[in-house]
């Protein structure tokens, strides 16, 4: 019995002296299980190239956002053609595809206006409704749902998927937006931190402009740190997924890793800017493959939580309402690389050397990916942009029905 006591007495003190292991534990097992999920992008977050008809159903082209197609609009007619877009862009059909695809999360992007518009304002709410439908179908498939909010107020980058598309963000001059940015992820964080299993992360702030300068750097960090989750690890068994600020990795080595559990980084991996377009087949591949090694040595969970098989910047719209493209010179101040033709749009239209390229690019990323935490991929949907879609590639062979079965598992070798 003296020895049964003692070695009772030891296990006691062992528990103890790693209480946040034991207090802290998130309704996914980061870091030992992967990542491997998609992005619900453009539905409670409008984007003009993911849907482009509800745009141009609206016969206004100064309508570029959600700001504007609240502003300019009768409210009754804009109410009605999102309620219509809410109850059919997504649906349990498509969580029951996702899950059946083999995936385990899905982020959903969101708006802050969805929880508080303020006066002048003139976003229409009623998102809701449908988060709370989303939460309940992640359930109903054993998926993972990450809360992610994709605008604050006066925009963080001043992209039209924050919400207001405009020329400099503003949210970082300001302390009130600040403020009521922080006081939504608590009201986020309240909501669901009870469902921690189903939705087991909230990402604070979707790609806040780093490259603005030091003063969005210093607001983003002290932001970071007072959004994360009830200001206690014992408190709260919900991730907090912090973004990297479009920042290189080693920019953030150490930042929030002593005197916290749950924070993991976000980080978004695109091909489709400046030279990157004009990248070959096997450039674009090459630098897939690079990423592996940062994220496999980077001090928090890492997932890259944006990313496409898509190589062009090519999809209508994708630089704005109105816009072109670079890959084929239609952006003003670009010179064409080559032709659009046959690169986005109806993947009928893919040939089958460019659909095999896609399948290599699309695994090069996800075993380069997978060095790290895992991955979340942009985007379930597009109305017109299948280079884009999973679910496009699922049906069109560049995407395995199981993200594990690889063709190319030599590919970054």
């Amino acid at each position: 019995m003296p020895l049964l006591n003692s070695l009772l007495s030891l296990v006691v003190l062992g528990f103890s002296a790693v209480p946040s292991v034991l207090s802290f534990q998130p309704g996914f097992n980061y870091g030992s299980e992967k990542v491997r999920g998609v992005n619900l992008g453009g539905w409670l977050v409008l984007e003009p190239w993911i849907t482009p008809s509800i745009f141009q159903n609206t016969g206004n082209s100064a309508i570029v956002d959600e700001w504007t197609f609240g502003e300019y609009q009768d409210y009754d007619t804009a109410l009605a053609a999102l309620q219509n877009h809410w109850n059919s862009w997504i649906t349990e059909d498509d969580f029951e595809a996702i899950a059946a695809a083999g995936l385990n999360h899905v982020r959903l992007p969101i708006g802050y206006w969805a929880f508080a518009v303020g006066p002048g304002e003139p976003y229409i709410t009623g998102q809701l409704d449908y988060l709370d439908k989303a939460i309940t179908w992640a359930s109903n498939h054993n998926l993972k749902l990450i809360i992610d909010l994709h605008g604050a107020p006066g925009s963080q980058n001043g992209f039209d998927n924050s919400g207001q598309k405009m020329p400099y963000p503003t949210w970082q001059t300001n302390q009130t937006d600040i403020d009521r940015t922080n006081d939504i992820i608590k009201t986020i964080v309240s909501m669901v931190d009870s469902e921690y299993e189903t939705v087991p992360i909230i990402a604070p702030l979707n790609e806040p402009a780093g490259y603005n300068g030091t003063q969005m750097l210093s607001v983003v960090k002290q932001y970071w740190q007072d959004s994360y989750p009830d200001g206690s690890s014992t408190e709260s068994n919900t991730v907090e997924l912090i973004h990297d600020a479009f920042q290189d990795l080693s920019y953030w080595d150490g930042f929030m890793v002593d005197g916290y559990d749950g924070v993991a980084m976000d980080t978004h991996i695109y091909q489709i800017r400046e030279q990157q377009v004009a990248y070959n087949y096997s450039e674009h591949i090459s630098e897939a493959c690079s990423h592996g090694s940062s994220l496999a040595d980077f001090d928090l969970w890492i997932i890259v939580g944006e990313w496409t098989p898509a190589s062009t910047d090519c999809a209508t719209w994708l630089n704005g309402r109105g816009t072109g493209a670079r890959y084929d010179g239609t952006l003003s101040g670009t010179t064409a690389d080559g032709s659009c033709t046959g690169k986005t749009g109806n993947a009928t239209t893919f040939s089958t050397e460019y659909k095999q390229f896609m399948r290599q690019y699309w695994e090069a990323q996800v075993i380069s990916y997978e060095k790290g935490s895992g991955w979340i991929q942009w985007t379930w949907k597009a109305e017109n942009a299948d280079d884009w879609s999973y679910q496009a590639g699922l049906e069109y062979g560049w995407i395995p029905q199981d993200p594990t079965n690889l063709e190319y598992p030599n590919i970054c070798d």
